[in-house]
């Protein structure tokens, strides 16, 4: 399968509503912008594996509990 017939999705919006947490306090504890937060719940933008660890601890969640790497259209689509 080609790379690109892939992507990585998330459930980052879902994880922070459920904790009623705003982007600009997730943007805070993990020492990057709040657009940063929006790309990603977005899935705009693919974070390193250094943020991808930092966002486990910081939802107390295994990477593979927020992140999913998966077929165009898998999920919801």
């Amino acid at each position: 399968m080609k790379k690109s017939e892939r992507v990585l999705s998330n459930n980052l919006y879902l994880l922070r509503a459920e904790k009623r947490w705003t982007q600009k306090y997730v943007a805070e504890q993990l020492g990057v912008t709040r657009q940063t937060i929006h790309s990603l719940e977005a899935s705009k933008y693919n974070p390193s594996l250094m943020l991808a660890f930092e966002i486990s601890q910081l939802y107390r969640k295994r990477i593979d509990e927020i992140f999913s790497y998966e077929k165009k259209g898998e999920r919801g689509g």
